[in-house]
Parts: C-alpha cells; structure tokens; sequence
C-alpha cells in the first residue's frame, strides 16, 4: 500500500506493509535493517492490528519509503492490515516510531528541552501525572519509542528509580509468564 500526500512540498510517500511478524522486536528488527540507507528525513511506524490474525503491521514514511515497498511485498491476505497502518501514518492517528528524526541522538540522560530539540518527539508525557518541565531529566536507556498521537510525535514516560524520568517502553521487556 503505497500512499502520497500531494500537500508536502517533498511529496512524501507512506508505505504501508504486512509481512506477518508476530511480535515488536521482530518488527523493530526488521524495520532497522531495511530502513537504513534511505534517508535521514524517515519515519518507520509498528503498529499493532487484530485482523486476519494478531502481528504487528508496517508503515515508513519519507521521500525514499517506496524504494521498501520494493523490497517487500504484502501477501494478498494482509493487504487491509498494510493500508490500515499507512492510512493511520497519514493521519497522524497511531503508530509506534522505531526511526524517525534525531532519533540517534536521543541517548543517554537528556533533559525534556534537549529531548524535544534533538528532532521529531513533539511532546512528553508522563503517566501518574509526574511534572514535566523543560529541565525534567529523561534517562532514555537509548531506546525511544513516540507514539503518533494527535498530529505529533509524543514519548510517553514514567517516572525513573534515580529521579526523573524514562521513556514507558522499556527495551528489554520480560516475556509474559518468564519462569513460571
């Protein structure tokens, strides 16, 4: 599913795909091999759908997204679930950035003014209603993950063990049920 949003001056084009992975890390992964080299203006989205079975769909967006859609093709089958995460990238509706903007510069601890600065994370948030300001530190474990929310590109977090805070998506997550 190949979108193009005839209002941008760089005509940018949104790819949508749907190569059945079945969990983030394996479309994190995938998505961070195939993206690098096409440009430093990218924004590749995961995104979670239900239909015809639970995986993790696709969306890039950026001036270079359709040399993707080359390399890979949606079977037939999840086509809906590709233009279901295209359509979502468009609208600024949904979707989870794996790579977007300055986001290799988002390392390390950074306060909430550096993070925003850096490049696309538009906002922070904090659950449990943590203060943010402009000096909040943000310990980013280099892993950020913003959500398209409302337009914009925004980096839940919660507050850290050291003070501060850190982004919600932790890099490591422990598997449902380890060790039982």
């Amino acid at each position: 599913m190949v979108l193009r949003e005839p209002d941008l001056d760089s005509a940018e084009v949104i790819v949508g795909l749907s190569l059945g992975h079945r969990t983030l890390r394996e479309a994190d992964h995938w998505l961070t091999e195939q993206v690098t080299g096409l440009g430093p203006d990218l924004v590749a989205c995961t995104h979670l759908v239900a239909e015809p079975y639970p995986h993790v769909a696709l969306s890039v967006a950026g001036p270079a997204a359709e040399r993707l859609a080359e390399l890979a093709a949606t079977p037939p089958e999840l086509r809906a679930a590709a233009a279901r995460a295209a359509g979502e990238h468009a609208a600024r509706r949904s979707g989870r950035a794996v790579r977007f903007p300055g986001a290799e510069r988002l390392v390390g601890a950074l306060t909430v003014g550096e993070l925003l600065a850096a490049g696309a994370v538009a906002r922070v948030v904090a659950l449990g209603g943590a203060p943010v300001t402009p000096d909040t530190l943000v310990h980013t474990r280099d892993f950020v993950r913003p959500q398209w929310q409302d337009g914009e590109l925004v980096l839940v977090t919660m507050p850290h063990h050291a003070g501060g805070l850190a982004p919600f998506e932790v890099p490591d997550p422990t598997p449902c049920c380890a060790g039982h």
